[in-house]
């Protein structure tokens, strides 16, 4: 197959092919955070930084790490999760252009990513989906189906895994985010970001006692339907299951 998709995904994305941005044509730059709905309950999260963990060794850490796919039926704590989120989306500073530093590298500072979660088992937090809002360090409760769990299952192809984690992380791409600096380059961009990010969970997680599985099988057109994406301007990129080890 010579003239194959990703062959020439790989070609058009090259510098040769790309067009001017939309930030060289001084079109404003997208918002950083996407809005949400009336419907959508905010809530407090700890501090990120507040979790009291003895010193880590990082080589011993990445030298543990890998993937698991069982895990136990210990909930996870608040904290826990607020140092999850923070580690891998939290944000450090934000400049008068509207720029963020955050925990992981992202191509231009344009940090593409929405954190949504399937949330199972958390102190204190009601089962369901949820919504990462990094610029303030919350958490925001979405309206979602009662079976949302069995829905995000069957679009991740019935992995198990998926309904028996403590939380489920589902990156989602606001693509023009990227775009509007990169163009069409942008999309291979926001591949490496999220390899990034997922990495980040990983090494957090061990650091908690808690494994990660990395997820790239899913059906986009239904992962997307569950969040309300329409799948082009956002979509889902990744998700990665995560528990206790038992």
């Amino acid at each position: 197959m010579e003239n194959n998709i990703g062959k020439e995904f790989m070609r058009m994305t090259r510098y040769a092919n790309l067009e001017q941005s939309a930030q060289s044509q001084g079109i404003p730059m997208p918002p950083i955070e996407l809005p949400l709905t009336e419907a959508a309950r905010v809530l407090s999260l700890p501090d990120g930084k507040s979790l009291s963990l003895p010193a880590l060794d990082l080589a011993a850490l990445i030298e543990k790490r890998e993937t698991l796919r069982k895990y136990s039926q210990q909930a996870l704590s608040q904290a826990e999760l607020a140092y999850l989120l923070w580690g891998t989306q939290g944000v450090k500073s934000i400049n008068e252009k509207n720029i963020t530093r955050r925990m992981v590298p992202s191509a231009g500072a344009r940090h593409a990513f929405e954190t949504f979660l399937l949330i199972n088992r958390v102190d204190g937090l009601e089962a369901g989906l949820y919504r990462y809002l990094a610029l303030k360090h919350q958490l925001a409760h979405l309206p979602a189906p009662a079976d949302f769990n069995a829905q995000l299952t069957q679009a991740c192809l019935n992995q198990p895994h998926v309904a028996n984690s403590a939380v489920t992380f589902i990156w989602v791409a606001d693509a023009q985010r990227m775009v509007w600096r990169y163009c069409q380059r942008g999309y291979r961009y926001m591949f490496l970001d999220a390899g990034h990010v997922c990495q980040n969970l990983y090494l957090l997680a061990e650091s908690i006692g808690c494994g990660v599985c990395a997820l790239a099988a899913y059906d986009d057109d239904l992962v997307n339907a569950a969040l309300n994406l329409d799948g082009e301007n956002q979509f889902a990129i990744y998700l990665a299951t995560l528990g206790k080890r038992d």
